[in-house]
């Protein structure tokens, strides 16, 4: 796209050579640099705006020089990004690249202008009309031959359902991007693809920064990557505050571990659509309504099964458990399979963390009023269970939402 040959050309005139390694950047933030660049440089010079289309069409047609270029750059970019997404556990099952794709969506175009299903605008543009649904016209293939956004997309889905024949597909997209997808789901449908409107849109809200936004080399922007890492420093602090006799290796692996988990679970306890304010201290704090407040209910769990030195048996006797805490506790642990299954219908994480919010709550309140390790071997026993039980619900829903839950903290 139009995007990264704004990066290719601005790295033709003024990259010298330059690469990831020489700079010591990684290969996204590398392809990045020289985005911004062609930004700054086209204010001073418009021209150039028009210089990058010239080489999206070189690159349409197959010039091999624009190519090669292309692909160079294309691999430090997906290297970079790999890299983010080995640190947050991201997984794909299918990755599908729009140059790949891009031609199956001309495709499509041009057979709905074919059947008199799209048409063609004053300027040449083919469109959807789509005014009958109330959604406007829609461009879908610019004049000059070449694919925009809207192409793509609709190359993207048709693919996506020869290889997976969805029942249900969902485009975790902004909000704003709402009205974008209506066009893009009803054309599918007026193209003949009934499987359109299995299509879906969860709606992601925007997220702030309490200074509107952290240091990045943009100025504009934050990157995943420093986001991690502040969450990660911040962990550091944290850990070597609460712990002074643990090693350097165990105080990393711990940051990394709470780090990350605050800032998943500080993401996900909101309903998706909601803008919200991250607050990275506020995140890693081990009290409120937190990632380590949860992650450090488990740990202390743990703990307790540690110093008891007993092995846990379902045999128990239940009926001790009678204490107006315990009773909550229980009612709670029986309505986990429900929020599971609501978040995920409702394709809404928070759910889920609101769910581990209340039982940590629910336990650490029973936790400072009674002892598990009580005179009674039997009622210790019930107790032991009880707190088993919650630790198993803890570290499901904690698995869930791709959280660690660590044993120490």
């Amino acid at each position: 796209g139009i995007h990264i040959c704004k990066s290719m050309l601005a790295y033709q005139k003024w990259g010298n050579g330059e690469t990831p390694e020489s700079s010591g950047l990684k290969g996204d933030f590398f392809v990045g640099k020289y985005y911004v660049l062609f930004g700054n440089k086209a204010k001073e010079n418009p021209d150039l705006e028009k210089e990058a289309q010239e080489l999206l069409q070189k690159w349409e047609d197959g010039d091999k020089e624009v190519i090669s270029l292309w692909e160079k750059m294309n691999s430090w970019s997906i290297k970079g990004m790999n890299e983010t997404f080995a640190k947050l556990k991201y997984k794909t099952e299918k990755d599908y690249l729009e140059s790949d794709i891009y031609l199956d969506g001309k495709k499509l175009i041009l057979d709905g202008l074919k059947k008199g299903i799209l048409k063609k605008d004053e300027d040449g543009n083919i469109c959807a009309d789509l005014e009958e649904y109330g959604l406007s016209k829609k461009v879908v293939l610019r004049a000059d031959g070449t694919t925009i956004y809207s192409t793509q997309d609709i190359a993207l889905a048709y693919h996506k359902y020869k290889d997976f024949k969805f029942d249900r597909s969902l485009y975790l997209i902004g909000t704003e991007q709402n009205f974008y997808l209506q066009q893009i789901f009803k054309i599918m449908e007026v193209l003949g693809f009934e499987w359109g409107k299995y299509c879906e849109h969860v709606k992601s809200g925007m997220i702030y920064l309490p200074s509107g936004r952290m240091k990045s080399r943009e100025g504009t922007i934050v990157d995943a990557d420093e986001l991690i890492d502040e969450l990660v420093n911040l962990a550091r602090e944290n850990v070597k505050e609460r712990y002074d006799n643990i090693s350097e290796e165990e105080i990393e692996k711990r940051s990394r571990i709470i780090g990350l988990g605050a800032m998943r679970f500080f993401f996900l306890k909101f309903d998706p659509a909601r803008d919200f304010v991250f607050n990275p201290k506020e995140s890693i704090s081990f009290e409120g309504e937190t990632g380590p407040y949860v992650q450090y209910t488990h740990a202390r769990i743990c703990s307790i099964m540690r110093k008891a030195g007993k092995n846990v048996s379902a045999d128990v006797d239940l009926s001790l458990l009678k204490t107006e805490e315990e009773s909550k506790i229980i009612s709670h642990l029986e309505k986990y399979g429900q929020h599971v299954l609501e978040a995920a219908n409702m394709c809404s994480p928070a759910k889920i963390t609101r769910y581990l919010l209340d039982l940590c709550q629910l336990y650490n309140e029973y936790y400072h009023r009674h002892k598990v390790n009580s005179d009674d071997e039997n009622l210790t026993k019930a107790r032991l269970y009880l707190c088993e039980c919650v630790r198993i619900v803890i570290k499901d829903g904690l698995d869930l939402l791709v959280i660690d839950a660590p044993e120490v903290m």
